[in-house]
């Protein structure tokens, strides 16, 4: 017969305790004769994983994201480095399984926002006659960089010959793209 210090008088026992402890055994033979014995079990903490990087970025764009808290990594995508550099289309989520020296498991995850690039657009008379004016106007953004060095969404232009015209537009998440009229 088997008694346990937790009480259980099976002669295996599943335990999963939260620290460290000692469970201790007092055997009886068929005799009646008793002998105890006792073994600890260490319970190492689990890591603590956390990931760092830019986790939003623009369509087209990439981002480099570092896992912290163990000796080995596990990514969802594979990966099996620290440190993965990721290009999404879309918003998406990737989680690493940390693995410390204790053999220890934990896992986090990080969420990658995709922002979309601004739709860039510019309306005015693209056809003028030599000493004319016109004025160009940009759309899709919040500020405007133009290849003449204007930084205005309205350019009012008279080119001597015939010039393309560039503007380069910002939106609010600071996503960029551009386009020209000739």
């Amino acid at each position: 017969t088997y008694v346990w210090s937790n009480g259980a008088t099976t002669s295996a026992i599943t335990v999963s305790p939260t620290s460290t402890i000692t469970y201790n055994v007092t055997v009886t033979d068929a005799n009646g004769c008793q002998a105890s014995a006792s073994v600890t079990v260490t319970v190492n903490p689990l890591p603590t994983p956390a990931i760092t990087g830019n986790i939003v970025i623009c369509n087209g764009e990439s981002t480099t994201l570092t896992a912290s808290g163990g000796t080995t990594y596990v990514w969802s995508n594979g990966a099996t480095t620290s440190a993965i550099t990721v290009s999404p289309t879309s918003t998406t989520t990737y989680n690493v399984t940390v693995t410390d020296a204790n053999g220890c498991q934990a896992s986090t995850s990080v969420t990658v926002t995709v922002n979309p690039l601004p739709t860039p657009a510019i309306t005015g008379n693209i056809v003028i006659c030599n000493g004319a004016s016109t004025t160009l106007t940009a759309s899709g953004g919040t500020t405007y960089v133009w290849s003449n060095g204007s930084t205005t969404s309205v350019i009012t232009v008279s080119p001597a010959s015939t010039t393309t015209y560039n503007v380069t537009v910002t939106d609010a998440n600071g996503c960029q793209a551009s386009t020209s009229v000739t």
